[in-house]
């Protein structure tokens, strides 16, 4: 994509009303429509989807394929993409308001901000779908599954909350199952290492994204395991 493209793209950002922008990662300040400072901290049911229903959060959402097609499935939900590349989530907030689909929206920031946007408790579910592995060992830290950011997963889910992932890559879950086996509370509640070579469990599995595509057609077993952090 063209330097030119991308700021086109994030100029028309602040023009979308169901996406929300942190500018500086060194500030807990968050802009929506027309660039306008707002607070949502505790109030995202409420005070951007209008009702009280339940908030899934999908991490890394890249064009927010997952994210649309949860909100789809769930119409009594409320979804919001998180990912920090603005011309990535410009697609799928652009396809959300033309499907109509209220109950979807965006949020471009770093993950590990999310406890200064989300109250604790404020999430119920949380989606991790083919994220970056960072398979260099000095970047492990930088894995999405890594001990600091389920940290701050725990901090904002409600009690109970679930933890879903779905990767292609077998070091990335296997570090992800070794992670698990020592995090404090943590419970493994469904694990499938090829979850397309049998029925699947779930609807939501049925989504794929841009990668899980790519992947599928190159052949590599799509995995998957839900768990949640108690305590």
């Amino acid at each position: 994509m063209s330097k030119r493209n991308k700021l086109q793209k994030f100029a028309e950002l602040l023009a979308l009303p169901n996406v929300y922008e942190n500018f500086n990662p060194l500030e807990s300040k968050l802009y929506g429509l027309n660039g306008q400072l707002v607070s949502l901290r505790g109030e995202w049911a409420s005070g951007h989807f209008g009702n009280g229903q339940p908030i899934t959060l999908e991490l890394a959402c890249g064009r927010g394929e997952y994210t649309l097609g949860l909100a789809r499935q769930n119409p009594h939900r409320n979804f919001i993409g998180v990912d920090v590349k603005g011309a990535r989530i410009w697609r799928g907030a652009k396809i959300a308001l033309d499907e109509g689909l209220n109950n979807a929206a965006f949020l471009r920031l770093r993950i590990e901000q999310i406890t200064r946007f989300f109250e604790p408790g404020e999430v119920s579910e949380i989606w991790i779908t083919f994220p970056d592995p960072f398979l260099r060992n000095s970047k492990a830290n930088r894995r999405l599954t890594a001990p600091p950011f389920l940290a701050e997963y725990k901090k904002v889910l409600s009690p109970g909350g679930l933890i879903h992932l779905k990767t292609d890559e077998p070091n990335f879950y296997a570090f992800t199952l070794g992670v698990l086996a020592k995090y404090p509370g943590a419970e493994i509640l469904y694990q499938d290492e090829d979850i397309y070579a049998k029925p699947l469990p779930m609807p939501e599995l049925e989504l794929k994204t841009y990668y899980e595509r790519m992947h599928l057609e190159e052949g590599k077993a799509i995995k998957y395991m839900r768990f949640r952090l108690n305590g």
